[in-house]
Order: structure tokens, then sequence, then C-alpha cells
């Protein structure tokens, strides 16, 4: 048993997992610090992982080398590619998982990376001398030091779980909370603040009337995740069922608001827009006589389902009754009630890009400690903060991403720059480029620089390249062919386009919306002949070459904008102003900018109350 460790994760929830991997990968000797090994990388709301722009996410962490696109794969019991009737910047993966075997199969791949340890046990204090953090001390009266501590404590620092009247003291359910932590943080000059989140009811499938619902498969064609996974799906592929509330069930609920936390003033704190409870969309819409609902399997082999859209703090009766009222659900069972967690947070703007502390050296933030709600934007953040406490370490250069890089970069310089004022979900509009940041193309991206940080193995590398080198033949081979008219008229009046007049490259026939490349690789033999040459993920590969083809003009045009930002990028600001002093700015810029000292000339344009005419100011200062 050793005390000494290179990087101390504590919390093992998606961003503990994702970092505590991701520094062992590199090469520093890691200590994963939980509460409960059984509870490793828990599902604790929602059974599914992805979703809009969430999917994109994922798809990034694993083309940098992390396993969460592999777990999920490998426990997935139904995929389905959300937004296909859209164009393929909004294309998201979305899987169902079996909570059970997703713990598990993270557990398995902790349990074999090499340079990584677990402790079972609670961490009540950090050791930090000289603003620099040196360690931690446990519940056990344990102390391990390490030159880099990343802390991933979720919803558990002073977490209060509320059902009705009834107030809890833990994490999650039936899990004690994090106390100490948030007290000693403050006392070295750190702000907390409160949020809120919840989670529904878990009914007994047996207890439902499934003929009363509507059956929502997932999709015939297999998807996955990772790009390591390709057709790995094992499971069995069940049936998520819709559903909808009614008046009577709204009548409950409205009749019992009284009794609800979030409306009689027992809850106080800051709860997420874009995930209210039941209670919250009767008030919102009290015009709408209906809302949806998704019953979610919980696994391949249980009889639990997740009420996805019935998020509620209602006392257990009053939840009862309402979901009773509900035809498929009159004979409802269920195994546990929803509930509402408040707990604290640390907001991002006292964070550097790399996800390390301002004040405190060394020590990292990821996950909902810094204000984010999800499984996939936790992850994002937990590797990129296991990848630089690893750099930190070994005293190399920082690793982040741009926004014109990686929805990750979107993410996390969202939360440095402007903070949150809710908790923060991914939306694909908060991307600017998102043409350029499809989940298609994530490997393209960003496996380069998995690479050169040693995250990647030879074999990730090697699908990269094979992948890239089959995309570019084809768009080589599509740029140069000339089709004749002959050839291919009979497939355009079949698909309703133009008919040629004269002989086109192949490509200006690929960009038409209404022609696919197997389409056409039925009428050109030479298309046909080459795509057979293609053996290995090659439905995967016709797809990237096909949207580069069609949205050529939109990706090059994105391509500029993205360039001319990016100059700015390239003007490093941080410590070179005392903005309080500068009679130009606005009284807003100089106190945001002093807040959050800026590293660039973009990042500071970004910053919510930093007009352009404030960006001119100090342009303009820097040209003297």
């Amino acid at each position: 048993m050793d005390f000494k460790y290179d990087v101390i994760v504590v919390g093992a929830g998606h961003a503990g997992c994702e970092a505590a991997a991701a520094a062992a990968n590199l090469g520093s000797k890691t200590l994963l610090i939980t509460m409960d090994m059984n509870t490793i990388a828990q599902m604790s709301c929602n059974p599914a992982v992805g979703g809009i722009a969430k999917g994109q996410i994922v798809r990034e962490i694993d083309a940098l080398g992390g396993q969460m696109g592999i777990v999920t794969d490998a426990t997935s019991i139904q995929f389905r590619m959300l937004n296909r009737s859209k164009g393929p910047a909004m294309w998201s993966p979305r899987s169902q998982c079996d909570r059970l075997l997703f713990h598990r199969k993270w557990r398995e791949m902790l349990d074999n990376t090499p340079n990584l340890f677990i402790w079972q046990d609670q961490v009540i204090s950090l050791l930090i001398t000289n603003n620099e953090v040196r360690g931690v001390r446990t519940q056990m009266n344990v102390d391990f030091s390490a030159q880099s501590v990343i802390l991933t404590a979720g919803t558990f620092l002073n977490g209060v779980l509320h059902i009705g009247e009834t107030q809890l003291h833990g994490g999650r359910i039936s899990e004690s909370a994090s106390i100490g932590l948030t007290a000693q943080l403050i006392a070295l000059g750190f702000v907390s603040d409160r949020m809120k989140t919840g989670t529904p009811v878990r009914i007994d499938g047996r207890s439902v009337d499934f003929s009363l619902t509507q059956t929502q498969v997932g999709e015939d064609d297999f998807h996955q995740f990772s790009y390591l996974m390709h057709n790995a799906m094992k499971l069995s592929q069940l049936p998520c069922h819709t559903l909808y509330t009614n008046d009577a069930c709204h009548a409950v609920l409205r009749h019992n608001l009284s009794r609800s936390p979030l409306y009689n003033g027992q809850i106080q704190s800051i709860g997420p827009r874009y995930c209210p409870s039941i209670e919250t969309k009767i008030v919102t819409f009290a015009d709408k006589s209906q809302h949806q609902l998704f019953l979610e399997p919980e696994g391949e082999n249980t009889c639990e389902y997740y009420l996805n859209g019935f998020s509620s703090s209602m006392p257990i009766e009053v939840q009862l009754q309402a979901l009773r009222q509900i035809p498929a659900l009159r004979d409802v069972r269920i195994y546990r009630p929803g509930y509402a967690i408040e707990y604290d947070f640390f907001p991002p703007t006292q964070l550097q890009h790399t996800l390390e502390t301002k004040l405190i050296k060394n020590l990292f933030f990821a996950g909902q400690v810094n204000g984010t709600t999800g499984y996939e934007e936790a992850a994002a953040q937990g590797l990129i903060a296991g990848i630089n406490a690893h750099c930190n370490v070994h005293r190399s250069s920082p690793f982040t991403l741009r926004r014109d890089e990686a929805y990750i970069g979107v993410l996390i310089d969202d939360l440095v720059t402007k903070g949150v004022d809710e908790p923060y979900r991914m939306f694909t509009s908060r991307a600017e480029y998102r043409i350029l940041l499809r989940q298609d193309n994530a490997d393209m991206r960003l496996t380069e620089h998995a690479y050169d940080l040693g995250l990647a193995d030879p074999r990730r590398f090697n699908l990269f390249q094979s992948k890239k080198h089959a995309v570019d033949r084809i768009i080589e081979f599509a740029s140069h062919y000339v089709v004749k008219a002959t050839q291919v008229n009979a497939l355009l009046q079949t698909v309703g386009t133009s008919v040629l007049q004269n002989n086109v490259r192949l490509i200006q026939l690929i960009a038409r919306p209404q022609l696919s490349i197997l389409q056409l690789s039925d009428f050109v033999p030479e298309l046909k002949s080459l795509l057979d040459e293609i053996f290995d993920r090659k439905d995967e590969i016709i797809e990237a070459a096909e949207i580069l083809i069609k949205y050529d003009g939109y990706i090059q045009r994105e391509k500029i904008v993205a360039e001319k930002i990016n100059r700015l990028e390239n003007i490093k600001i941080k410590d070179r102003f005392d903005y309080l002093t500068i009679q130009s700015l606005s009284t807003e810029a100089k106190q945001k900018l002093t807040m959050i000292n800026p590293e660039t000339i973009a990042q500071a344009g970004r910053i919510p109350g930093v007009s352009p005419n404030d960006i001119n100011v100090l342009l303009v200062l820097l040209g003297r």
C-alpha cells in the first residue's frame, strides 16, 4: 500500500472516472477515491448517454482517447441518431444503457488500467501549503500526498434531498453527503453557491399497461459512439414507450403545489431551466393539457423503468396519486419516488481553461462542482482535467481546445468566461461553428491531438489514418471522374432532379441533395469498384465523404470565420493590464475583466458585459 501519488481524483462519477483514466493512461500514478466502490460511474438520473449536442461531446471524448463511448457501446440496449431530418451538424447520437452493466464495465476498465489505484473513503479536507495543493485527508484520518488533485464531487457537497416535506442529507438517494470541503475552500477564498437538480420516479414495469403506450424502437442499422467499437453491440435491443399526462394528473399536482419544495420556499437554489420538474411544467405551461413522458428500461434483465419527463420533489403520495390518473399507470407500483437535490458548486470563472483553479496551484475542479449538469458535460471536463493534472505533474505544455475545434472547447470556454446562472447544459446552439463540429468528424478533429498527447494508442491512430485516407480517395476520385449524361439521366429522372445536358464531374452530382454516393455507384462502375475496396467501416467512410462534398461551401465559409476569430485568440492579454485604471473602459467591463483576467482578446470579447467598444480600447492600447 502506497500513500504517495502523482494525481489524486476525488469522486468516481463520470468526471472522476474519465479524469483518473486519462491521468493514469498518460503515465501518472493515480489514486481514485470514492465513498463507495459499488457506485462507480453511477447513472444517477437517466440511464442514457448522448442526445442533442451531448452525443457530439461523447464522440469527442472517444476521439481524444476517453472511455465513455466504449463503455456506452458495450452496455447499450437501444441506439438512435436524433435529428436525422435536419442537416448533419444537428445529428446527435443517443443510447439507452443497462445501468448496472454500465457501472460494471467502468469498474472493469478502471481495475485494469495500469498506474490507477482505488481507495474507498471520504475526503474531508485538502492538504495545502503556500497556495499549492499537496494531497488530501480522508474520513478514516488517512493522508495521501499528490502533486495534483482533481475535485469531482458531483452533487455530494453538502447535498440535501427533498421529497415533499421530508429532507435527507445525501449526495444521492441512500448515499451520504460530503461535509467539510466547501467550508475549507471558502476559507481559502473561493466563492460557492447552491444549485438544485432532480430525478423522476422509478417504476415497476410489471404494473404498467403497455398496450396504452406507444412503442419507440431503436434504429435498425447499427451506429456506435466509439470509433473503436464498430458493430460491437451485444445486448438485446429494448424499446422505450411514450405516454402523456392529462388534466386529471395536472389537477392532483396543482392541488398540492403548496406541498412542493419548489413552491413553498423550502428550495431556494438555482434549478435547471431545460429539464424542469413536472410541477414546474404545469405552472409554466398552464395552457397545456398534456406533457409527453417516456418510459425507458433501466436494463436488459430488470423490471425497473425510468419515467423521463416526470421529475418531481412532491410528497410520495402525491406523486403516486398523480401517476395513477394516467391510464397506462392506473395500477402503478414504484421502486422509489422522484426527488430534488440541492448541493454546493463553485462558479467556474474561478478556473483557468485547463480547469486548474486560479487560487490554488495544481487543484482542478471538474463536473457538477463547476455548475454543469449531465454525464457527458462532466465526463468531458474530467478528461481535460485529467490530462492537465498529468501535464502539471510532468511539467509539459497545458492542453486546451478552441471553440472551433470541439464542443468540449465551447463548454469549457463558456464556463470559465461567462460563468453560470443555472445548471449548464450543452446545446448545438451554443457553438458558433457547429457545421465544423459534427458528430461524424470528431476523430478527424481530435485524434491527432490524442496521439500527440499519448492517449490514443497506435490502433486508434491507424484506424483514424485509414479512414482519412479512404475518405480522401473518394473525394479525389469524385473530383476528377467525368460522368456522361447517358450514364445517369435515368437515375436523375427517378429521384426528381434535373437531368444532364452535358457531361459533369461526379462530385457535382454527389453535391445534389437528392443523390447519394451509394445510389450513384450503381450507375458508375468505377465508383462501385472503389467502394468495394473499402472493407472496414464502409458506411461511416461513405457518410463522411458525402457530408464533406454536400456541405463543402458551408464548411469553407465557417472555416474562414473561425480563422478570423482565431487571430484574436493569438493576442495574449493575461496580466498585461490594470483594467480598473483604464478610463475608456465601461465600469462593467473593468469589473468583469478584472475578475476573469482573460487569456486573450477573443476571450475578453466573449465576456458578458464587455462591449465591442471595450475591445477596441484594448486593441488601441496594445497598438501603443
